[in-house]
């Protein structure tokens, strides 16, 4: 597997789904036009060499199909995401195990921490170039401006780097930039994420936020930094358990923290406690240019490390399909395992792209019980955190193929009745960039109960669902070569056609 984004593109390039371009381009608006259309036919990831008024190529679409995504978690099919879900979910809520085959699978995922354990390089390739004080000028960097009606430009794919000034644990996120003055930028972030909860904690014991901004690391640490982990649990770990071998990391020049030793750019700073500037507009991933913040932490860069020929990586938010949407789809299926783990009666769970990747979740059970549906809706909006965001779940029986629409919509419309099933919560802490919403970051959430009703839920007996004869069908199947159709594929139903049956 490769060892850094290079050596990622240089495996999109060697299996076609790289490509160059060499003419001269504009970072306002028409690389993110180019990329945008190429992202919505599924094309390859591009690699822009001569970016205008910038001293470096930029890469973007490097995410943009689930199959690039396998391939940077050294994976070559969507299925073996799962496998790693069920190592994960060992790890995520470890259980004594009751036979000698789970005792045997627990001691693998230690083992498997064990190796995970990060690294320390102590001549970094980030760092093979150190710019200081009035040195740093973000405008070297090729920042994209995506939308007509945002502020500035952006930096969207650099992992934030924080510590908590108590205990010292790192948390990293992905958290959109953008762009104040040379060497300034705000963020935008919701109240209760990792470095929110840092800076809140820095200003109550009186002290500055150190910050970093890794940028250019390999695919997969994005991954990893994307993935709900418990809180005392460090993203680096669970890039290592990502890639099969411990993460190396480097110490930041200016500030106490620890970045990826293969980033092609750092970023150091601090964050101010009560230092802020205005934030916004900005294009966001609801489909919207997000509202104006008044009042966005401020990051003051004092130092920025690079490598000798750096590869500016990034992306950008909107309506889907984009990058992060096809990020989503794979962590789905890592998520699956922690899911069942803790929501046993939960079968199957899938988050459209159409659904913005976590508004809408559609959930399968083995209903053996009146009012389980709404039971299995509730857990899952308590289960990992980002699902306390999801506005619509549907619940619906294990025979339905939940990444088929048809199917769900079939479900939906035969099996609800909406005074009996469908349920709503109101005022739950809410996404503050979601419009819908009557009041910014308080909103309602929705659960529909689309399986097939039992006692007492229902006094109608429910007759029997329609389905071809047994025999006829096994018939029809030995005989359809000989019916001059064996050249149709009709089982073989495209999954972008219909949905995201990636199983």
């Amino acid at each position: 597997m490769a060892n850094d984004l290079q050596q990622f593109l240089t495996l999109l390039e060697q299996r076609g789904q790289l490509r160059r371009i060499t003419a001269p381009v504009s970072p306002e608006l028409e690389i993110a036009e180019i990329a945008n259309r190429l992202l919505l036919g599924g094309g390859p990831a591009l690699l822009f060499e001569n970016v205008q008024g910038a001293t470096m190529p930029l890469a973007i679409n490097v995410l943009g199909t689930v199959e690039r995504v396998c391939w940077a978690m050294g994976m070559e099919h969507p299925a073996e995401l799962e496998t790693l879900g069920e190592k994960l979910a060992l790890l995520y809520q470890p259980r004594p195990p009751k036979q000698f085959s789970q005792a045997i699978d627990l001691g693998k995922a230690l083992f498997d921490v064990v190796k995970a354990k990060p690294m320390r390089d102590l001549l970094p390739p980030c760092q093979q170039v150190v710019l200081k004080d009035d040195a740093v000028d973000l405008n070297q960097i090729p920042l994209l401006r995506v939308y007509p009606g945002d502020a500035d430009k952006v930096i969207t794919l650099g992992l934030m780097i924080t510590k908590d000034p108590e205990t010292n644990i790192p948390n990293v996120g992905v958290y959109r930039l953008q762009l104040q003055s040379k060497n300034t930028a705000t963020v935008q972030w919701l109240s209760v994420r990792g470095c929110s909860r840092h800076l809140r904690k820095a200003a109550e014991m009186g002290k500055n936020l150190e910050v970093a901004i890794a940028i250019g690391v390999h695919p997969l640490v994005i991954l990893a930094a994307a993935t709900p982990l418990p809180i005392d649990l460090s993203e680096w770990l669970f890039a290592g358990l990502y890639a099969g071998k411990g993460l190396t990391l480097a110490k930041c020049k200016t500030v106490d923290l620890e970045v990826p030793a293969q980033s092609e750019i750092v970023l150091e700073g601090t964050i101010t406690p009560g230092e802020t500037a205005v934030d916004g507009p900005a294009g966001d991933h609801i489909g919207y240019y997000g509202g104006v913040n008044e009042a966005a932490p401020l990051l003051r860069f004092h130092c920025l490390t690079h490598r000798k020929n750096p590869i500016y990586m990034t992306t950008f938010s909107g309506r889907p399909p984009k990058e992060d949407a096809m990020m989503a789809i794979a962590l789905n299926r890592i998520y699956n395992p922690i899911l069942r783990q803790q929501v046993p009666e939960i079968q199957d769970f899938f988050l459209p792209m159409e659904g913005l990747s976590y508004k809408a979740a559609v959930l399968s059970i083995e209903k053996s019980y009146p009012g389980q549906a709404k039971r299995a809706a509730l857990a899952f909006w308590s289960a990992l955190p980002q699902f306390s965001y999801t506005k619509f779940v549907i619940v619906v029986d294990k025979s339905i193929n939940i990444r088929d629409p048809r199917q769900v919509m079939w479900a939906v419309t035969s099996k609800v009745d909406p005074v009996r099933d469908v349920f709503i919560l109101p005022d739950n802490p809410f996404d503050s960039l979601d419009f819908a919403t009557e009041k910014p970051g308080l909103g309602s959430r929705m659960g529909i109960d689309a399986t097939t009703k039992v006692y007492p839920e229902t006094d109608r007996p429910w007759s029997e669902e329609l389905t071809p004869d047994p025999d006829i069908a096994a018939l029809v199947d030995s005989r359809w070569a000989e019916y001059g159709l064996s050249d149709l594929n009709l089982g073989d139903v495209d999954p972008n056609l219909f949905g995201y049956d990636l199983r």
